[in-house]
This record gives structure tokens, sequence and C-alpha cells, in this order.
């Protein structure tokens, strides 16, 4: 079987390029002129140069595979136009091509984001028939990527995953976290308890493909993540006791949040890269729930995460150390 992966070169995408791999696929990847391809070029692959506004070198990417995985996306932009053209036109401008090349292809897979939804309602946990309710631009440019795969669903055979937070080795953003708590802090936002739903790359990727290749799937969307939901005091307590540290934990009220992040937000303006931290993130970090519900993939697709989050922790902190990730 041929895939295309879109995306492959990032964190989500690199790990399932080296798990189709070793299912045996045969694999192309999109990707530009200028992408790293230091977590995949040990690999056998077909590369296509392209370009999501380019429809000419779409269908070379798309010509006779026999799914796609569409991981590719923008988490960070200066405007939303940014997020809009890396989330919803590309995700569009796939589609039109896929189908437009009159190929009988098995499956569409596209990457979303619990974001696309929004945070939890009243404290429970979203699942798949919880109305969209995006909080930030990011949110809302993967909610019309969605509305997108929908609208082509009794075109094409199409299957939405969306993945909560997620680390593991390779990761940029939980990172961060993990980097802090090895300084001996730990940042709490507010003085509350914040509960999130939380995966590790690896049963992300299980979770991905089982959706891919289960035939029940087709115009369906799944939420893949973990079972239980975490507060970031039990995270914080799991990674210092296997770092070994002692932490100290520092309450950081919700309106310093926004100030921080006003601040950095005007200081991109002067920078070529979007501020790590700005108001509508700012937004997302202070609810109280990101939480979501996968019994939907547990019934439909017999999904369970292989890892508690002590292995997924200390898996992805060993991964951190060898590479020099720690400072």
């Amino acid at each position: 079987m041929r895939v295309l992966i879109t995306g492959a070169t990032g964190f989500i995408g690199s790990h399932l390029v080296e798990e189709l791999h070793r299912k045996g696929y045969q694999i192309r990847c999109l990707v530009r002129k200028s992408s790293n391809l230091e977590w995949i070029k040990h690999l056998p692959i077909e590369y296509v140069h392209c370009d999501y506004s380019d429809l000419a070198s779409l269908q070379k990417a798309v010509a006779n595979v026999d799914y796609v995985y569409h991981t590719a996306g923008v988490t960070k932009a200066k405007t939303k136009a940014g997020y809009f053209s890396g989330n919803y036109t590309a995700t569009k401008n796939l589609l039109q091509t896929v189908l437009s090349s009159k190929k009988d292809l098995k499956r569409f897979i596209h990457i979303s984001s619990q974001a696309a939804v929004g945070p939890s309602l009243n404290g429970e946990p979203v699942n798949e028939t919880t109305p969209f309710h995006p909080i930030t631009s990011y949110g809302v440019s993967k909610m019309e990527a969605e509305k997108e795969c929908l609208r082509l669903m009794d075109q094409l055979p199409i299957t939405i995953v969306r993945p909560p937070a997620v680390y593991g080795p390779r990761d940029r953003d939980i990172y961060a976290f993990f980097n802090t708590m090895n300084k001996g802090l730990q940042p709490m936002i507010g003085f509350g308890n914040t509960y999130v739903s939380l995966i590790h790359v690896k049963d992300l990727v299980d979770g991905i493909i089982l959706a891919g290749e289960n035939d029940q799937a087709i115009g369906q969307t799944y939420f893949i993540s973990s079972e239980k939901h975490y507060n970031w005091k039990e995270l914080g307590e799991i990674t210092a006791c296997i770092l070994h540290k002692k932490v100290i934990r520092i309450q950081i009220p919700i309106s310093v949040i926004f100030l921080i992040a006003a601040i950095s937000e005007f200081s991109s303006l002067f920078s070529n890269k979007p501020a790590l931290l700005n108001i509508e993130k700012a937004r997302d970090i202070t609810r109280d729930y990101w939480t979501c519900s996968i019994e939907k993939s547990k019934r439909e697709l017999g999904f369970r995460e292989s890892l508690t989050i002590e292995e997924g922790i200390r898996i992805t902190l060993d991964w951190y150390r060898e590479h020099n990730w720690l400072k």
C-alpha cells in the first residue's frame, strides 16, 4: 500500500512515518524544500516537494496513493490569516486535489485537534457530538478544516482524528514544562486545579492508524486521547519523581499571564517569529478543563493506551536527556 503523509517532518508526522514504514507501507512525504528531514532521513522514503497553493505539485503528490494522512498544520502564527492559510486553505486544496485525481482512494485521514471543538463545557469532557466552540484563531482554522472534510464525506472516504495535548520525543511545546521542571520549578496557573487530556505520541500514532485501517471509521470523527484526565499538580509530582528533583511550585495569577501575553504579543510585532505566548494562547491555557472522552474510539476502534502516564513521561525524559534537550 502506498501512503502520502503531510507534515512528515514534524513531531507527530515523523512518528507516524516510522510506524507506517515498520508496518510495510510504501511512503511518500509531501515536504517543502526548506523542510528539516532530521527525523526521517534514515528511512527509504519518496519525497515530493510541494506548496499547498500549487495545485499542480499537489496533483503529483496524491497520484497513485492508497491513503493520505494529513498531519500538516500551523500551530503558531502572527495573524489569523496565517492560521487559516496553513490549516484551512491547505486542507481544502489537498482535498480538492484528491477529489479531482479520480483515484480510488481507500482513506483520507485528517488530523485535527481538540482546539477545533474547544475546551470542556461545564467541566464535562467534550465528545464527538459536542458543538464546535473554539476559542482561538488556531481552533477556528482547525474547525473550518474539519467542516471542509465534513462537506466532502459523501464523495471521499474521510476520517477525522482529534488529539488533545500530545507529548513525547521530539515535542517542543510540552517540552517547556519538562525543561522548567528539570530546573526545579513548576509554574502553576491560577489558584485552582486545571485538568487536561494528554496522550503520548506513540499511543496517538497507534490510534491514528487504527482509524485509518478500520472501514467502520469512514465518515467518522474520533478523539484519540488518554482515558484519564490529569491535573498539572499530579503531572508535576510524577515528573519530579522521575527526575529525582525537589520542585518549587510557583502560583501565577491569571491576570499576570495575560499581562505577560500582551507584552509578548506586542514584542512579536518587531520580530519575524510569532509570540510563544499571546493573548489567545493565554485564553487557552487559563481554562480549567481541556478534557475529552474516548468512549467512541474505544467502542468502534478498540483503541487503548499502551503506556501509563509514568511510562510515557519516563520515555520522553530519557529521550530529552539523550539529545541534550534538558538544560
